[in-house]
């Protein structure tokens, strides 16, 4: 929601502390707030504050800008009343932000009373009248059917426990756990976020021990909690969000998407409809076709060629045969084909050709040898090893990944996704309110960086080289895009952002390694994931001098730290399940460009098309074509059918293959399952008796497709 004149808030606890900051705050932006309050004389002082702001956006308006209610958030008739009254000025309710709050009047190791005016008065005002303003909010919201957001304040003490008054913590808690439970109004455009401060300087806080806040960090500015509570009401990906905030790191959102992923399933409705895909069988041919590397060269089409290789049963004991359906292109193949993964002379590494090529795919486990667990045929399962540039991967079982479909985005997720997750949790440390910088973000690994560290509470800054790549990564939610084909990234970096950058995740290398140095502010950290821009060339990849770097670090205390995704096996399925459920529930996107690679032999066309610097996403290649029958597809069919009905399946086919034909594929596979389902439809028809108004458009469908 874009903060503009004209807009109406609510606001409880608005005549002190936070309330009377954000009403000033909001009226700065000419939006009219109702102050809502239980000390008249504080209340009328904020309103006529708010009302002298408006002044600068409003003149010769029929109504007041700002009103004051009086009212005891804890009695719902007079909620209900400053409700009812803002309503009347105002006619809608675009924001609320609920901030009344009380500390336990008497501590609860020390109360020998009922309660009455005690804990249960805590209670009654710290959570039950935020359930209260929260539920007539949204009624008002929903039915004006028009976007809303709102705020409770929560506290630290929600998060972790207050020993000193746990009744405080419980109720903050408690604010926490049920505004992050409203996650579903957001498809209603309702936003309801809670914020989390440590100690700002108010009267409630004055009453602690300073030197406990010395020791927590200092006090919050209220410029920062602002900063905050305006981030919850803009940025639209933000709904059941908590933003923690504090003296020592800022802002920050908890829990973090690793720290979610621990607790969180797949809906059952999504695991229904996932589970028709486990059970296909894979026909086992006796043979099969891969990519090998026979000769060491960073010239990949000339290091590799296509073999067929056989396939004998049963499988080896703890093996799991795996027939692949996509696999993941990645500037390093070039790197292993001249054989730089390899330790050991050339003449060493030469011995031991040919190499299967390929470091990723996803698909489907044909057979398991003797001693699988848990793994059965079938099943969707990913890989990250080599040989994936085959149509099948014979591998140990200990290095199958489970997954939920055998998708190009599950594709995407691994090597780019995994190295992205991983390396800025471990290698970066990455915070909350910080900036980060993502070179070549709108390829495969850059484009998971860029909304990790946005979903961090970070401000992302990210270069790119082409319209398109901008278009993509502005869609991501990059605060600054860098096009370099367009702007000196030198040039932007030092101008708008002349304290530098926290994080750097580098992947170019050469020259854009230097620029990315020289921009890093103090304390800032370097993660190194990659350096395409040297693996290519007349030969190949080649060491190179930093003159000065050590210098150049010690001068700022700075780190640049090397990642290296194979170091990090044991952290695979932790960050995939992760990632995967962050795709699931729409918090991340997944880009796959759009350039059509099928079967073994488009393998090297593949690579030299992503080295080429014109690919947008993740490069993908597929085996659909040639290999994976009408059968499989029948499955999804059957999901999109169960899920979404038949005039909207009927949709989803013909646009599948109107998309293929845009973008010059086979689309046979797809025109078959469309005449399919066409002709299944014409023969329900007929037994249903609604022929006139369906069968009729599917038996014109069939002869136009058929």
């Amino acid at each position: 929601m874009e903060l503009k004149s004209g807009l109406s808030a609510f606001i409880t606890g608005a005549a002190s502390g936070i309330g009377r900051a954000l009403s000033i705050a909001l009226a700065q932006k000419g939006i009219f707030v109702t102050v809502v309050d239980f000390s008249e004389e504080r209340g009328k002082e904020v309103a006529l504050l708010v009302q002298k702001e408006n002044l600068k956006f409003h003149s010769g308006l029929k109504f007041p800008s700002a009103i004051f209610v009086k009212c005891d958030v804890s009695n719902k008739g007079e909620v209900a009343a400053a409700f009812e009254k803002h309503m009347e000025v105002y006619g809608g309710l675009d924001i609320c932000i609920n901030c009344a709050g009380i500390t336990t009047p008497i501590l609860f190791h020390m109360d020998k009373t009922d309660g009455s005016n005690s804990w249960r008065q805590a209670i009654d005002v710290n959570l039950v009248a935020v359930v209260d303003c929260t539920h007539r909010a949204i009624k008002i919201m929903e039915a004006a059917k028009k976007p809303g957001v709102i705020i409770n304040l929560g506290s630290a003490a929600g998060l972790y426990p207050n020993i000193a008054d746990p009744i405080y913590s419980a109720t903050k808690g408690g604010v926490v756990m049920f505004t992050r439970s409203l996650i579903p109004y957001k498809k209603k455009g309702i936003r309801a976020n809670v914020l989390c401060p440590e100690f700002i300087r108010t009267e409630m806080a004055e009453k602690v021990d300073f030197q406990f806040i010395e020791r927590m960090g200092g006090y919050v500015s209220m410029e920062t909690l602002i900063q905050g509570a305006f981030e919850l009401i803009t940025d639209e990906s933000k709904a059941g969000s908590c933003l923690w905030i504090t003296k020592r790191r800022g802002l920050e959102y908890w829990p973090t998407p690793t720290e979610e992923a621990k607790y969180l399933v797949a809906p059952s409705g999504l695991k229904k409809r996932f589970s028709s895909v486990m059970n296909y069988n894979v026909q086992i041919p006796q043979s099969f076709e891969k990519v090998i590397v026979h000769t060491l060269s960073h010239n990949f089409r000339s290091a590799t060629s296509i073999v067929r290789a056989p396939l004998k049963l049963p499988i080896k004991p703890d093996h799991v045969l795996l027939k692949i359906i996509y696999a993941g292109v990645n500037a390093s193949d070039v790197n292993f084909s001249s054989g730089s993964y390899f330790s050991g002379s050339k003449q060493e590494i030469s011995s031991r050709l040919p190499f299967d090529a390929g470091f990723e795919g996803v698909g489907l486990i044909a057979a398991v040898g003797d001693g699988v667990k848990n793994l059965k045929v079938g099943t969707p399962a990913a890989i990250m090893t080599f040989g994936a540039y085959a149509e099948f991967a014979m591998v140990p079982s200990k290095h199958i990944l489970p997954v939920a479909r055998p998708d190009p985005e599950v594709v995407a997720m691994l090597t780019s996704g995994l190295t992205a997750s991983i390396s800025l949790e471990k290698a970066a440390q990455m915070e909350t309110g910080k900036t980060v910088l993502v070179t070549a973000a709108a390829g495969g690994t850059g484009q998971f960086a860029v909304q990790l560290a946005k979903l961090a509470g970070n401000k992302v800054v990210a270069t790119c080289g082409g319209k398109d790549k901008a278009i993509l990564l502005k869609d991501l939610g990059v605060d600054r895009v860098i096009d370099y084909k367009e702007e000196s990234i030198k040039n932007v970096l030092k101008k708008e952002f002349p304290k530098g950058v926290d994080i750097v995740y580098e992947s170019v290398g050469g020259d854009m390694f230097d620029l990315c140095l020289n921009a890093l502010a103090v304390y800032g950290r370097m993660v190194v994931i990659g350096m395409i821009s040297q693996y290519q060339g007349e030969h190949g990849w080649k060491p190179r001098n930093y003159t000065g770097l050590c210098e150049k670090l010690l001068a700022k205390s700075q780190t640049v730290a090397g990642f290296f995704l194979v170091q990090y096996a044991h952290l695979w399925q932790q960050h995939l399940d992760s990632l995967v459920h962050l795709f699931t529930v729409g918090k991340l996107k997944v880009a796959i460009d759009p350039k059509s690679f099928v079967g073994v032999q488009s393998v090297p066309s593949a690579v030299e098309y992503l080295h080429s610097g014109k690919s947008v996403g993740k490069v993908v290649k597929t085996w659909l074509k040639q290999d994976i029958n009408t059968r499989l597809f029948t499955y999804w069919i059957s999901d999109a059918y169960q899920a979404t009905g038949c005039y909207n399946l009927l949709c989803l086919m013909t646009i599948i293959c109107i998309r293929d034909m845009y973008y010059n594929v086979d689309n046979s596979y797809s025109l078959n399952i469309l005449v399919y389902f066409l002709y299944s439809v014409k023969m329900v028809s007929y037994l249903y008796g609604w022929y006139a108004p369906c069968g009729m458009f599917c038996y014109g469908m069939f002869i136009v497709v058929g």
